[in-house]
């Protein structure tokens, strides 16, 4: 199967989980597992979060941030990967001056 995020419309979501300011995304949802491509402006943020029931994968494609990872804050950078597994926390924030641009993945366990 191909997602194909050309061709799907951008949805801003206003202080998503929380979080600061709002996210821009194209996402991809069968039901089971969302797979989207988003963007947080300069000090926008996913707020902090626990997975229940799922966990997530985010690869961060372009710009730089700081990840809150069960409580420990760690920049990130382009070409890093987060996975949160079910029954842990976390959030992410662009720290930086660009668009932080990355993939995310959200399988239902």
């Amino acid at each position: 199967m191909i997602i194909d995020f050309n061709t799907m419309p951008t949805t801003v979501l206003e202080n998503f989980k929380g979080g600061e300011k709002h996210m821009e995304a194209k996402m991809y949802w069968d039901g089971t597992t969302r797979v989207m491509k988003a963007r947080l402006i300069p000090g926008a943020s996913i707020g902090l979060h626990t997975h229940e029931g799922s966990c997530e994968f985010i690869f961060i494609l372009s710009g730089e941030g700081t990840l809150i990872d069960d409580g420990s804050s760690i920049p990130v950078h382009a070409g890093q990967c987060n996975y949160c597994p079910e029954g842990h926390s976390h959030s992410l924030i662009n720290t930086g001056t660009e668009p932080l641009d990355f993939m995310a993945a959200v399988p239902k366990q």
